[in-house]
């Protein structure tokens, strides 16, 4: 299994398969390519349905600069491999083909093609939640410090990145008002949440500074601002809102919010492994599922949860997201990305509440969850796995047009 540092990128949003990954494909590309006259990326399925509302124009023509680049958009198309597809070629001056090479963005900013050297990091983690489970029954292990033995050194320097990077995106989307990019006349509404959360009694306060910010991380993602896949750009708001939320009410150090993050990442992990984090594959159920799963197990060992109870945090933060499509409106990581975040973290919370109040025995498995969430990924008709095609942003053009 990967490495963490697979899972938790820092980079700008507003979409880790629609922009960090063909951003990374291009870079390749080019470094093989470096003297074409020309070139030509063709964008097929998901990539090409909802590129352009993900920014995987701009954010291609910004890698290629100067040069001559032609795209071209087959939504109704898919290369075998995953729905997120992309065709670079390089061109001479008669604009025949001198190279070509077919590459996957198949979720979280990272990529799948032959040839493409595998520069990822590779640990020794155990491929299941169960056989974890039982390693760390026999070895007395915590999830965090079984993360800790899989990784090398340099890991809670890479987590303290990542935190400082959830922490600034927070900050700043509690600070910024005005209207989203895009054409939805969608303004931010973090710091107005903010405001009339803090002015409240402690229960409507908990969830309001919760909705806060996660919004705030979201819209800043939206924006195109520096986040950090958790385990994508479009759930980037969940895990960092219920972590700063904590670390606000309880006494946590930052080294306490560092392990959280290391069992959250194991947790995303685990789900990216086995199943998928790829809306274009599995739906939103993959993403927001995913990223309420990672936040209730964070949250639940933070209020000093025994790893069964953590584990069943995480399953129910994934099985209540069964199902979960993804229809953004004219292909925006806005609506309804932006909410589902707020209400992912909200849901997480509540995970964490009710595994506390158990023993944390129960009958279906986190392991059979995320197989239960691939299946249920691929029963998903295209239209509902991040192609604009229908559900809510069909229903938002029905309504345009009328």
């Amino acid at each position: 299994m990967e490495s963490i540092r697979e899972l938790f990128r820092i980079g700008t949003g507003p979409s880790s398969s629609h922009t960090m990954g063909p951003c990374r494909a291009a870079e390749v590309f080019l470094q093989q390519q470096p003297d074409a006259a020309s070139y030509q990326v063709t964008l097929f399925g998901s990539l090409a349905a909802t590129g352009k509302g993900h920014l995987t124009d701009k954010a291609l023509c910004k890698v290629f600069g100067d040069r001559a680049l032609n795209l071209i958009w087959k939504p109704q198309e898919e290369l075998p491999l995953h729905p997120n597809a992309l065709r670079f070629e390089a061109l001479n001056a008669e604009r025949e083909s001198l190279a070509s090479w077919d590459i996957y963005s198949v979720g979280g900013g990272a990529l799948r093609a032959e040839g493409l050297a595998q520069t990822q990091s590779t640990c020794s983690y155990l491929p299941t939640m169960d056989q974890i489970l039982e390693h760390c029954r026999v070895s007395g292990e915590s999830f965090w410090e079984y993360v800790a033995s899989c990784e090398d050194d340099q890991l809670w320097s890479f987590l303290a990145d990542v935190w400082q990077t959830m922490t600034l995106a927070l900050e700043r989307g509690l600070k910024t008002e005005g209207v989203l990019p895009g054409g939805l006349q969608l303004a931010r509404k973090a710091k107005a949440i903010y405001r009339k959360a803090s002015v409240y009694g402690d229960e409507f306060r908990q969830q309001g500074l919760l909705f806060a910010y996660a919004h705030a991380v979201a819209e800043e993602n939206a924006a195109g601002g520096i986040i950090v896949t958790a385990p994508t750009c479009g759930a980037s708001g969940v895990l960092p809102a219920v972590l700063y939320r904590i670390s606000e009410t309880q006494e946590c150090t930052k080294l306490d919010i560092l392990h959280a993050l290391a069992t959250a990442g194991l947790i995303g992990n685990l789900v990216k492994k086995n199943a998928s984090i790829s809306g274009a594959e599995v739906g939103c159920q993959g993403e927001i599922g995913t990223a309420c799963a990672m936040a209730a197990a964070a949250a639940t060992q933070l209020y000093g949860g025994t790893i069964r109870q953590i584990e069943y945090a995480a399953e129910m933060g994934l099985e209540h997201h069964l199902g979960l499509t993804c229809d953004p409106v004219k292909g925006l990581v806005q609506i309804p990305c932006i909410e589902r975040n707020a209400h992912a973290a909200t849901r997480a919370m509540n995970c964490c509440h009710f595994a506390l109040l158990s023993d944390g025995v129960h009958k279906i498995t986190f392991t059979e969850i995320v197989s239960v969430m691939k299946e249920t990924g691929k029963a998903l008709p295209s239209l509902y796995r991040d192609t604009s095609g229908g559900g809510i942003a069909r229903a938002y053009r029905r309504r345009r047009d009328t």
